[in-house]
Formats: structure tokens, C-alpha cells, sequence
């Protein structure tokens, strides 16, 4: 299981150090701008999702095109 978490910097190491002690657990820290990309992936992908669902109208390509 992967978790993004969003912690404050003067909080993060402590809990950096909690972390670094358990053996099944492995860090990688990455920066604000790869956090932020992941996030929008996930939302893209969650929109698809509901899109496919029924749940949500997709645009069309044309509109999507001309936004760009």
C-alpha cells in the first residue's frame, strides 16, 4: 500500500524518524511539485472512472482541444 502524506516541515522529521525504525515500512521523499503531480493524475483518473460509471458527462475532444 502507498500513502501520500502532507505534513507540515516542522513536524516531518520526527515522524521521519518514527518511520525510519519500522522495517516494513520504506520512505521516499519526494518534492511538492511531483506530490502535486500525482495528486492530479489521481483526480483524472477518478474522473474517468466516473465518467465510465455513468456518473459524470465526458466532453467532447474538440472542446477539450480548444481549452489546451
Amino acid at each position: 500500500m502507498k500513502i501520500l502524506l502532507d505534513i507540515k516541515d516542522e513536524k516531518a522529521l520526527h515522524l521521519f524518524e518514527v518511520l525510519k525504525d519500522l522495517r516494513y515500512v520504506k520512505m521516499k521523499i519526494i518534492s511538492d511539485e511531483n506530490a502535486l503531480l500525482i495528486e492530479e493524475i489521481r483526480d483524472a483518473v477518478e474522473e474517468v472512472k466516473l465518467i465510465r460509471a455513468g456518473k459524470k458527462k465526458a466532453r467532447n475532444a474538440k472542446d477539450l482541444l480548444n481549452e489546451l
